[in-house]
């Protein structure tokens, strides 16, 4: 069976690429050993973002009062909250099978591993063994949960993001291990549930990759809803040999035993790269990642990679990127490289975080001299009108040309206001033109207009 291209894994970037190939006139075929979707669709960006939402009602229900709204009970069930979230997840797998369809792509229901000769050998369910060929082969087969030898996961116990959306009942305590994006979101979910939930991050402050005032904001806030964050921290041990978990944790010189009944490692991802093929084709891989260059080819000709099994972002929207650029590099349409000083970065708990480009930090060393304007959500009308007033907005210009360098934002619905700022980014926009780009009134938005202003000594409502 011969195709045009083969993608191995059907996740945001597999799937993605897979469709841009057949609007290309390419006869594709997409392998997959799971559901259509992959991770993202199924076990990550959106059944937990369905789980958020109704941890954002139930703090509504719970605060109703503070609208002038008096509603009686109110009580989670935590069962129904799981069931809604599978639901969701389903109706996009099954939207990922119409659009497979609707494409005319092939989907092949196995394990692959490639071959030399851009060949893929696929074994099913029954262990039948199929080959396929192809001009072109991707490998998009993503990541799963990492494991630290000193936090190893048995699912039940101490478990990954996987389980964290599944699990029969709502736990009474929770450790929470890494609080990047996946640690802080579960660490969010559970305690609004009603889990005691304690966070333990190795590193000096929460989301250490965020700036740093957003990291401090964001710690202040998880611990205002009864979060216990606990900063330049260590898991030194687990003990599972009773009912529930024993956590060793070290701080300094201080050791503390957090007793809970779930730990949740969520100490980043590992990639999907053991027993597909790699070492027999000859594709070169570092310190766990496949090798590619701008237009995603590996040292092999005719073998391709993308998405989470690179050391690029392991991000949804950085896949699909991936996946479309590549697609259009193997049809010739000579596509623009990815630029990754450009890339979102959102966080869903609440208040949520979003940022893309340079922090004050790396601002500062790579030499820029700068103006940074800060506008709290504590004086924006809409923000204060919906009960959302903590947070802010703070963006970081070259003082020399008035290039928009960073922008940083935590608060309600900033990660649907972050895509502004990339467009303005690309369009290489000046921190003035910003300033005079009118934004609709009452907005959250308006807070970058302000933000923009407040650098150059302009801002109004402060």
């Amino acid at each position: 069976m011969n195709y045009d291209l083969i993608i191995i894994g059907s996740g945001p970037g597999g799937y993605v690429a897979a469709i841009r190939a057949s609007q290309l006139g390419m006869k594709v075929a997409i392998v997959e050993k799971a559901e259509l979707g992959g991770i993202c669709l199924n076990w990550g960006c959106i059944p937990t973002k369905a789980l958020l939402k109704s941890a954002q009602v139930f703090e509504y229900l719970k605060h109703a009062a503070d609208y002038g709204i008096t509603v009686n009970g109110g009580t989670a069930d935590f069962n129904s909250v799981v069931k809604r979230s599978r639901g969701v997840a389903d109706a996009m797998s099954k939207g990922v099978q119409f659009l497979m369809k609707k494409n005319k792509i092939d989907v092949i229901a196995g394990y692959a591993k490639i071959q030399p000769g851009k060949k893929v050998e696929v074994t099913d369910a029954e262990k039948k063994v199929t080959i396929y060929e192809a001009k072109n082969i991707i490998i998009a087969t993503g990541a799963r949960s990492r494991e630290l030898p000193n936090l190893k996961q048995d699912g039940k116990k101490v478990i990954g993001y996987r389980e964290a959306m599944t699990l029969p009942e709502l736990p009474k305590s929770m450790v929470v291990v890494g609080s990047g994006a996946i640690g802080v979101e579960f660490a969010y979910f559970y305690s609004t549930m009603g889990t005691k939930v304690t966070v333990v991050e190795f590193m000096p402050a929460v989301v250490p990759l965020e700036d740093e005032e957003v990291s401090k904001q964001l710690g202040r806030s998880l611990s205002k809803i009864g979060i216990e964050v606990m900063t330049n921290a260590n898991v030194e041990s687990i003990d599972t040999s009773g009912t529930g978990c024993k956590v060793k944790v070290k701080m300094k010189d201080l050791e503390k035993i957090i007793e809970c009944d779930i730990v949740l490692s969520a100490v980043g991802i590992t990639a999907n790269l053991e027993n597909i093929g790699l070492e027999e084709v000859g594709i070169a891989t570092d310190k766990g990642r496949v090798i590619v260059n701008k237009m995603y080819e590996t040292n092999i000709p005719g073998y391709f990679a993308i998405g989470d099994v690179l050391p690029t972002q392991a991000l949804a929207h950085v896949a699909s990127a991936e996946g479309i650029t590549c697609v259009e590099h193997i049809a010739g349409l000579n596509p623009e490289a990815i630029d990754y000083k450009n890339i979102p970065g959102c966080t869903y708990s609440q208040p949520e975080v979003a940022s893309v480009g340079y922090t004050e930090k790396a601002a500062k060393e790579a030499g820029f001299e700068l103006k940074i304007g800060k506008f709290p959500f504590s004086a924006s009308g809409k923000a204060k009108a919906g009960g959302a007033a903590d947070g802010f907005v703070k963006l970081i210009f070259d003082a020399q040309y008035g290039e928009l360098l960073g922008a940083h934002m935590i608060g309600a619905n900033v990660t649907e206001m972050i895509a502004e700022i990339v467009a303005i980014r690309k369009l290489e926009t000046t921190g003035h033109e910003l300033i005079k780009t009118i934004h609709p009134h009452p907005t959250m938005s308006e807070a970058i207009m302000e933000a923009a202003a407040a650098a150059y000594g302009e801002v109004i409502h402060l």
